[in-house]
């Protein structure tokens, strides 16, 4: 299959005009569409459920986006059993056939791609820009994947003489794969989009609060050419996700979500059910709590609005966000009048303005939990910014929040908060600063701002997590260029967008034959009446 080499997808240039009316119009397109009515998808086959999810626009949450099938534990098994009839023909359609598919997927998302975009603003509460380059993500997952498919599928020869030796992957049969909400459309595809290119049938379950954006993706997929069962849509709650995971036919699990979700997942995967025949292979993204380091060299300006954009953007609510700040040195109180400064001119409100920065969190539960980790840290911190009454229609809305002076071991400085608080405190000297950016649990991002090359090495060698920036904001890891993931409490490192993810979608087999031969039998074998004759 000939097939030009992997390139980005570029997002849109709301600079441009004719950009932002296209966007504009979208946006009005798919509010003439909102409240519809998305059913579960097995089999192939749309199926309707005494339960429902409603999901809302966290910025007017009187308004209903649309309206899902809510799975239970029985349709969970359905589905499995449709995705496991549907496997043992996709196993053995060639690598070419299902990368073709995927690549007219991710044509399909690009002609489409501003009203996927739109649906996201309203549904996940993302600005414009976030919500296009969402989008640009799972477009460049499908044409990854698709291209690497292609290169791991010819395998190894690793012969000597006198023997053959046959190194190759299969699938490893049926995926379940479990999707969070502030990334609808990206980690969704990208989880799926592999297990599909390495000849798995999925079973998608995306987050309760973005079950519209999933079923678009599941619609795209299957207008594409996809076989029906090899993706099934099973939007639900914590009892379908149960039945998912422990049923004995599963193969594998996808998640990306938080840690108590994510190491239940895995308990549960560990235990061998009643004619389970193999062990479950799990992959898991579980968030961060990341740090940026300002050294006492730094470049404030390129530092200040590094931390904003890495803090702030689309609420904070992305597990590479930047949430502790760490400032070496004298620099502290000029950083921190700086940042305050630049955190104040943020522009919130509601994510259809195109000059949103900041729009809502995701729901009320996120709002409560939210405002009660700022209410509980104004004991033991100094609050240099904090989140003004908004009036914005009820919605979810939460401003940059920044607090100075924080214990380097208190709650805000520790656990992951999933919103607009940025915790800042002052390290003597860089060796203390990386000390106190590897106290964490967690291990995905980290950032750098520095001018001394020894100090960026050092960084380079000691400060360890998944995705070390440099230099540049921490967020917006790019498939190809930045695989993202990452390791103690953030998960398993399974490295999304790089060369080795799909490596976990797949079984490695060795076949090995001795060429040197004694004797020669021919092709046809005898028959009976021959052996009986001696023949």
């Amino acid at each position: 299959m000939n097939i030009p080499p992997f390139r980005n997808e570029p997002v849109r240039r709301f600079t441009d005009e004719s950009e932002r009316i296209a966007f504009a119009a979208a946006l009005e397109t798919v509010r003439a569409r909102l409240g519809g009515i998305y059913p579960l998808s097995v089999g192939g086959q749309d199926r309707s459920t005494a339960q429902r999810l409603n999901s809302i626009n966290p910025a007017e949450p009187s308004q209903i986006v649309g309206i899902a099938g809510s799975a239970s534990a029985a349709d969970a098994q359905e589905s499995v059993s449709a995705a496991l009839e549907a496997f043992a023909a996709w196993r053995q359609t060639p690598v070419g056939e299902r990368a073709a598919i995927l690549l007219r997927a991710a044509e399909l998302m690009r002609r489409r791609r501003d009203e996927l975009a739109a649906w996201e603003v309203f549904e996940a509460g993302k600005p414009w820009r976030e919500a296009d380059a969402d989008v640009c993500e799972a477009i460049d997952f499908l044409e990854y994947y698709a291209r690497e498919a292609l290169r791991l599928w010819p395998g190894h020869t690793l012969d000597v003489p006198g023997e053959t030796n046959r190194y190759f992957y299969e699938p490893r049969g049926v995926v379940v794969v479990i999707s969070p909400w502030n990334f609808p459309l990206a980690i969704l595809c990208g989880m799926s989009a592999a297990a599909v290119a390495a000849g798995n049938s999925v079973v998608m379950k995306p987050a309760p609060q973005t079950p519209v954006i999933a079923w678009h993706y599941a619609r795209i997929l299957h207008e594409a050419g996809l076989p029906a069962g090899v993706l099934n849509y099973l939007p639900g709650g914590d009892e379908a996700g149960e039945a998912l995971v422990r049923d004995p036919r599963v193969a594998m699990i996808a998640f990306t979500g938080s840690v108590p979700v994510g190491t239940h997942i895995r308990r549960a995967a560990a235990e061998i059910a009643p004619g389970q025949e193999h062990v479950k292979h799990v992959i898991a993204e579980l968030g961060g709590k990341n740090a940026i380091i300002i050294d006492a060299d730094a470049d404030l300006d390129e530092a200040v609005l590094g931390t904003v954009a890495s803090a702030f953007a689309y609420a904070g609510q992305k597990c590479s966000a930047c949430s502790r700040a760490i400032v070496v040195g004298d620099l502290y109180e000029s950083f921190l009048r700086r940042l305050t400064e630049a955190a104040s001119s943020v522009r919130m409100g509601p994510p259809i303005d195109p000059g949103v920065l900041l729009g809502p969190v995701i729901d009320r539960e996120a709002y409560d939990r939210i405002r009660r980790v700022i209410q509980e840290a104004e004991a033991y911190a100094r609050p240099l910014l904090r989140p003004q009454p908004q009036d914005n229609s009820g919605g979810y809305f939460i401003g940059p929040t920044i607090f100075a002076d924080v214990p380097p071991d208190s709650y805000l400085a520790q656990n992951e908060v999933f919103g607009p608080v940025l915790a800042v405190f002052r390290a003597p000297d860089f060796d203390d600063a990386l000390e106190s950016a590897n106290s964490t649990r967690y291990a995905l991002t980290g950032g750098v701002y520095s001018r001394s090359p020894g100090h960026l090495q050092a960084a380079r060698q000691r400060f360890r997590v998944g995705n070390l920036y440099l230099n540049r904001k921490i967020t917006g890891a790019i498939v190809g260029r930045q695989p993202f993931g990452g390791f103690k409490l953030s998960g398993t490192d399974a490295k999304a967008g790089g060369p080795d993810y799909l490596l976990h979608f797949v079984n490695a087999r060795c076949v090995t034959e001795n060429t040197i031969r004694r004797g020669f039998a021919p092709d046809v074998h005898p028959g009976p009446e021959q052996v009986a004759s001696g023949l």
